[in-house]
């Protein structure tokens, strides 16, 4: 595997691409993950050094020093996410185009991870695509596992960890992150993390807001480090190893009005409505056919050279 880790781990007699790992932070020691158990078991004891992973609630804490601290997302955020997302125009219109890209490039996969995985509404629509062998969902804060655990079925898996340092390698044969890098100084480390968890020849899907010159106040607020110019999510991908199988914008025909707002609320200090979830009924009934037929035409192949959003898919290599 061609990756540059700066986080690299190695036990004699074991290759990460051997079978499905598990790793313990403290010591990098690998653990082989059976089938029938979790990635993560509740208590799990390093078999090398003895660390026991702590927990709360029912969940593995990775992390829990940065477990709901404004780490590059305000966790009391989730409240309101939970309670606007089934019904927003942008949210059920990604959800459309992620579900799709992954019927369309991998039909087969049957071992799931989400990076960042909120209130559980995305995961949600990637598990009733299919039967899975395996579905995890993983979350810095557990105020967002808090809502995910109540929209999914007691079987999926839940996690609190830092998305820069997965503890694991080879499990899952699709992984990914939906509008959650962007938050993260260092991208490329999560990216790495991915891969190394993303069997060879699985894949992962990205989604990231688009365009600097869009950035207004609404991405302060969200916490966010960056947005992303055109190509620069895939030129990350290609050097953290992955091949680029598919790259578009989304919400290219709204691109015209978001970038009207923007650029009208630009200088603003108010934090009302920041999100810009908060629409007429009526405008997002309009909104939400708009991209309706966006995410069909995109599904059919077209290419979006500019919108709000760039989602990319990528295959392990």
């Amino acid at each position: 595997m061609n990756v540059a880790n700066d986080n690299a781990w190695f036990v004699p007699g074991m290759s990460d691409e051997s079978a499905p790992v598990r790793r313990c932070l403290v010591c990098r020691g690998l653990e082989p993950v059976a089938e029938n158990q979790p990635v993560w078991p509740l208590g799990w004891r390093c078999s090398v050094c003895g660390h026991i992973v702590e927990q709360a609630g029912g969940i593995s804490m990775f992390a829990p020093e940065l477990a709901d601290t404004i780490a590059g997302f305000d966790p009391k955020a989730f409240d309101e996410l939970a309670e606007l997302e089934a019904e927003h125009f942008w949210f059920v219109s990604r959800n459309r185009l992620i579900a799709g890209l992954a019927n369309k490039f991998f039909p087969n996969a049957r071992s799931f991870l989400e990076i960042g995985c909120g209130t559980g509404f995305v995961l949600r629509a990637v598990a009733e695509l299919r039967h899975w062998e395996r579905l995890v969902g993983s979350e810095l804060h557990p105020a967002g596992l808090a809502h995910a655990r109540k929209r999914l079925p007691s079987a999926v898996e839940f996690v609190q960890m830092d998305a820069r340092d997965i503890p694991a390698a080879g499990v899952f044969d699709l992984t990914g992150a939906f509008d959650v890098i962007e938050h993260i100084a260092d991208d490329e480390a999560v990216l790495r993390g991915l891969r190394a968890a993303t069997q060879t020849g699985g894949g992962t899907i990205i989604t990231v807001p688009q365009h600097p010159w869009l950035w207004s106040r609404a991405d302060e607020v969200a916490h966010h480090e960056r947005r992303y110019r055109r190509g620069e999510l895939e030129t990350k991908l290609r050097r953290n190893g992955f091949e680029v199988l598919f790259s578009s914008s989304f919400t290219a025909l709204l691109l015209p009005l978001m970038a009207a707002s923007r650029l009208k609320n630009r200088g603003k200090k108010t934090t009302e409505d920041i999100y810009e979830f908060k629409l007429n009924p009526a405008l997002n009934r309009i909104f939400l056919e708009v991209l309706r037929a966006e995410v069909g035409i995109t599904l059919a192949g077209v290419r979006w050279p500019a919108g709000g959003s760039r989602i990319v898919v990528g295959q392990a290599i």
